[in-house]
């Protein structure tokens, strides 16, 4: 068989069934390889686009996002997709192709060559590597699939020459296809954990996405330690903000100052040590984390190099028969919940749209933020109730991933309720997908806040330098009217009850819908003082 069509046979053998992409002359011998499996293709319109389709649909899932797009301005149109996957802890796969092999690093300007494009994607991966011949084709995408599921979980790039797609040789489909299993927990470290877990009268246990899986077990150990559970962004509702112990991370800094011990599990600690930047005299931490490194950036007291599912369990393990019962504090949760909810009615008005956005949003359905006054809102005051459901660009907070992320959850969650939350900037980074979402008929339900500019720069020029405005104002379509002319329902609705009533009515429809919010820049407090809270005084 053909490079191509080794390719195609390995990903269905590790449970592809959905490619986003763009087909292409270097991928002609890839392209048509997949026209003759079962595997969904979802044409998007850009390439940008096909990369977070794949990012939203892994990120929302947990399976494998997988995308096609040509080499040179191909790729690079969607490198920034992988490294926000990179950021965000998620398993992309890209797949493309190269010049034709005679050629590469011969600088002779062949159609989208770089200089060294393979170097190039590792730069932005956890891993990447070639294929030069079809009978490698199994072994190299087994083992992108091992390096993104093993440890940390990173994107991968595969890339094949333009010949190479189309070339013919005998090929072994059957490889190992095997991703080896997590270290168990050092039961030394555990022992000293739980030493250090004993002792604290206050401690707050800290998650991120590295605890997706682990929900149960780290709902268990707050119960058995009477401690309260937190989360920045991807963490969120890993523990529900329904239990007694899942609190928002507003709530959670009220009870911060009172801390003794820092719990992280599966999580780089970023809201502590980032966003709330101030540690309580005393504090003593433990982490358990399938990256070693991680404990090398920010050392604690005691780390556990293990699966945050199986390192909690082997605290719960030594925890339960040495830890006495402790007194319920849940009705002291509960008063750090009242007290951040209150605190919040002044970030308005997002706050109210938030509220209304959840109202409608169904239990088990998806919310993807935006680099929006609104999405940065989100991360303090939006409540989440299980794992995966808040989809987050992580630490690369890069402007205009929310609307194609959102379209590849849909399609990874076709049956659950999804609301994009953006900004009219944002936005208009990825309009031509809405092309996309007609087509295929996604019935993404998408808000666009549009105060006409880029608030957070146009705040900082105001307030830092002396209101010298600079590029931040924009002037944009009639989205409702660009809306309708792309195929798609577009509605403009004033106020949270209005917004509520129209997301149901989204809802219901077959394909995309498109609510647009005008508000009033001048009217929106900055959502700063929750995101990077001051010290107490």
């Amino acid at each position: 068989m053909t490079a191509g069509e080794a390719v195609a046979r390995s990903l269905l053998a590790h449970g592809v069934d959905t490619l986003f992409g763009i087909p292409g002359v270097h991928m002609y011998g890839f392209n048509d390889a997949v026209a003759r499996e079962p595997i969904d293709f979802i044409t998007t319109r850009h390439e940008q686009g096909a990369g977070y389709m794949a990012f939203g649909y892994a990120k929302s899932s947990g399976r494998t996002g997988v995308y096609t797009v040509v080499p040179g301005p191909g790729m690079l149109n969607s490198s920034a997709a992988l490294c926000t996957a990179y950021g965000a802890n998620t398993p992309v796969l890209c797949v493309t192709g190269n010049i034709m092999s005679h050629l590469i690093g011969q600088g002779r300007g062949q159609l989208h060559e770089l200089p060294d494009q393979l170097a190039t994607m590792r730069g932005f991966t956890g891993w990447a590597e070639r294929i030069d011949h079809p009978s490698q084709a199994p072994g190299v995408v087994a083992e992108a699939f091992r390096q993104m599921h093993t440890g940390r979980i990173r994107p991968a790039a595969i890339e094949a020459p333009w010949d190479v797609f189309e070339t013919s040789a005998d090929v072994v489909l059957d490889v190992d296809r095997e991703v080896p299993p997590p270290p168990p927990p050092d039961q030394d470290q555990i022992a000293k954990a739980a030493k250090l877990i004993r002792k604290a009268g206050n401690p707050l246990i800290v998650v991120g996405a590295g605890a997706y899986h682990a929900g149960e077990e780290i709902e268990a150990l707050a119960k058995l330690l009477q401690a309260p559970v937190t989360a920045h962004r991807s963490g969120k509702g890993i523990v529900s903000n329904r239990s007694p112990y899942g609190l928002l991370s507003t709530a959670a800094f009220e009870y911060w100052p009172r801390c003794d011990l820092l719990i992280g599990i599966g999580s780089r600690l970023e809201l502590a040590h980032m966003r709330w930047n101030w540690l309580p005299e005393g504090l003593r931490t433990v982490r358990v984390d399938i990256d070693p490194t991680e404990f090398v950036r920010l050392p604690p007291d005691v780390g556990v190099v293990a699966d945050s599912r199986e390192g909690t369990r082997a605290l719960l393990d030594v925890l339960e028969k040495t830890i006495g019962k402790r007194d319920d504090r849940t009705e002291e949760f509960a008063g750090y919940k009242a007290s951040a909810e209150a605190s919040l009615e002044t970030l308005q008005p997002q706050v109210q749209y938030l509220k209304a956005i959840r109202r409608a949003l169904p239990d088990d359905g998806f919310f993807v933020e935006e680099i929006t006054q609104t999405g940065f809102a989100a991360r303090v005051a939006f409540p989440v109730y299980g794992p995966r459901q808040y989809v987050t660009c992580g630490y690369q907070d890069n402007l205009g991933y929310g609307f194609h992320t959102a379209l590849g959850v849909k399609v990874a969650n076709p049956d659950k309720g999804v609301v994009a939350a953006c900004g009219d900037g944002g936005f208009m980074f990825g309009v031509q997908e809405l092309a996309t979402a007609v087509q295929f008929n996604i019935n993404l339900v998408t808000v666009i806040f549009d105060n006409g500019g880029f608030e957070n720069v146009r705040r900082d020029q105001s307030q830092r330098f002396g209101g010298r405005d600079f590029g931040a104002d924009l002037v944009n379509p009639d989205f409702v009217k660009m809306a309708e002319s792309f195929g798609a329902k577009g509605v403009k609705v004033s106020g949270p009850d209005a917004l509520t009533r129209a997301i149901e009515e989204g809802f219901r429809e077959q394909g995309p819908v498109i609510i647009v919010v005008p508000v009033d820049a001048r009217t929106e407090s900055s959502p700063w003082p929750f995101v990077h809270p001051a010290p107490p005084a």
